[in-house]
C-alpha cells in the first residue's frame, strides 16, 4: 500500500484500486468545495461518506421528526438516546445559526455530486446508536452521572460556543465535539467515539465496491484510517451493543432486596408498628420526590400523581422505572399535536422551545421522575432503619 499526500487530498494505491480519502473540515465552506471538485475530476465508481443510516436520513429525510412515535420510543425505553440526539442535533443548529455555518455540508454535497456523476454511495460509519450506548456502557458509573448532570444542564444554560471550539470542528467531527462538550475530560469515550469508530471507517471503505474510490472523512479521522486500512479488523466486535453491566443489575436487585429485607426485619424483629412506619415512609419519601420531579417539569397534576404512587413500587422492581410511567401518562393526557413534531427541529435550538414542546418535555419529565425516585430510595432508607431495634 503506497500513500501520497497533498492539501487535505490522500491517496492510497493497492494494485489495481485507487483509494482518494479527502480529508475535511466541518465547518469549512472551502472543504465543501473540495469534495465537489475532487469528485467531479475522478469521476469515482463510490464515494464514502462519513455518516450513518441515521445521520443519512436525518439529513435526506426532512420529515423525520414528524413521523416519530413517543409512546413507541417510551415503551422501547429509547427516550434518553433520543434526548441525546435531539441535545447534539441542537448544538449544530446553534453552531449554524451563531456562525453562519452548517456542519456536515461537505458530506451533503457529496452525496449530491455522487448521484451527478453516476457514483455508488457507501455510509461509512457506524450507527450513531451503537456508538452511542458502548460509550454510555463503557463508562464508569460516577462519569455516567457527571456526563447525564452536564447533558440536562446544557439544555438550561446558555451554550458559550466559542471560536475554539469552531477550530476544534476541523479537527474532529461534530459528533465528537458534541459529546466531549458534554462530558469533558471523560477518557472512556475516546476508544469508542475515535479508535473505534477509525477502524469501522477504514473496514468500510477498503469493502466499497469498485477501483476508484472517493472517501469524504473528517480531517481528524485521517490518521486512524490509513492506519487501519490494510489490517484485519474484527467489525463484529466493535459493532456489537455490550450488555448491561452486572454491577448495575446486582445493584438494582440489590437494593430492592434489602428494602424488602428491612421492612420484613422491622415487623418480625420491632413490631407490626415499626413495619408499618417503614413502609410509609418508604412510599412517603420515594413518592414525594418522584413527585417533585415531575412538579419542576411543570407536568399534569394526574401525572404527578401517577409518579408519587409509581415511584415506591417501581423503585423495588428494577425492570420498570418511575420516569417510564410518568412520560407514558403525560403522552396520554397531553398527547403531542402535528405541530410539535413539526416544530422540533427550531424547538431544540432555544431553552423557551425546548420548554415548550411537548415532546422535550415529555423527555425531561422522564429523566427528572426517574432522577427523583433513586434519590428518594437513597433518603428513605435511613429513616427507615431508624425503626429497627
Amino acid at each position: 500500500m503506497t500513500v501520497e499526500e497533498n492539501n487535505n487530498i490522500h491517496r492510497v494505491k493497492t494494485g489495481d484500486r485507487e483509494i482518494i480519502i479527502v480529508g475535511t473540515a466541518h465547518v469549512s465552506r472551502d472543504s465543501a468545495d473540495l469534495v465537489e471538485k475532487v469528485i467531479e475530476e475522478e469521476h469515482p465508481d463510490t464515494v464514502c461518506v462519513e455518516l450513518c443510516q441515521s445521520r443519512y436520513d436525518a439529513i435526506t429525510q426532512k420529515t423525520s421528526w414528524e413521523e416519530m412515535d413517543i409512546l413507541k420510543i417510551i415503551r422501547k425505553k429509547q427516550t434518553a438516546l433520543l434526548l441525546s440526539q435531539l441535545i447534539m442535533a441542537s448544538f449544530q443548529k446553534k453552531l449554524a445559526e451563531k456562525f453562519n455555518i452548517n456542519p456536515g455540508e461537505e458530506m451533503i454535497r457529496a452525496i449530491n455530486r455522487a448521484e451527478e456523476v453516476g457514483a455508488e454511495i457507501v455510509l461509512a460509519d457506524r450507527d450513531i446508536r451503537t456508538t452511542m450506548k458502548r460509550t454510555w456502557r463503557n463508562m464508569r458509573f460516577f462519569s455516567k452521572l457527571r456526563f447525564v448532570f452536564e447533558l440536562i444542564s446544557s439544555i438550561f444554560l446558555s451554550e458559550n460556543i466559542t471560536e475554539e471550539d469552531i477550530e476544534k470542528l476541523k479537527e474532529r467531527d461534530a459528533l465528537e465535539l458534541a459529546l466531549q462538550t458534554f462530558g469533558k475530560e471523560l477518557p472512556e469515550i475516546k476508544t469508542t467515539l475515535i479508535d473505534e469508530r477509525d477502524q469501522f471507517l477504514a473496514h468500510s471503505i477498503a469493502g466499497a465496491p469498485g477501483d476508484r474510490i472517493v472517501a469524504v472523512v473528517g480531517a481528524g479521522h485521517v490518521p486512524g484510517i490509513l492506519k487501519n486500512l490494510d489490517r484485519d479488523i474484527d467489525i463484529a466486535a466493535i459493532n456489537e451493543v455490550p450488555p448491561k453491566g452486572k454491577l448495575g443489575r446486582f445493584v438494582g436487585w440489590g437494593i430492592s432486596l434489602a428494602v424488602i429485607g428491612i421492612i420484613t426485619m422491622g415487623f418480625f424483629h420491632s413490631g407490626s408498628e415499626a413495619g408499618l412506619n417503614m413502609i410509609k415512609w418508604w412510599f412517603l419519601v420515594n413518592g414525594v420526590c418522584a413527585g417533585l420531579g415531575a412538579a419542576i417539569i411543570l407536568a399534569h397534576p394526574l401525572t404527578i400523581i401517577v409518579s408519587i404512587i409509581a415511584a415506591p413500587l417501581t423503585s423495588i422492581n428494577p425492570m420498570i422505572a418511575a420516569g417510564w410511567v410518568a412520560g407514558l401518562t403525560e403522552a396520554l393526557l397531553k398527547r403531542p399535536q402535528v405541530k410539535d413534531f413539526m416544530d422540533l427541529k427550531t424547538d431544540i435550538s432555544s431553552i423557551k422551545g425546548f420548554w415548550h414542546n411537548k415532546i422535550t418535555r415529555i423527555l425531561l419529565l422522564i429523566i427528572f421522575v426517574n432522577i427523583g425516585s433513586s434519590i428518594g430510595t437513597f433518603a428513605a432508607i435511613p429513616l427507615m432503619m431508624r425503626f429497627l431495634n
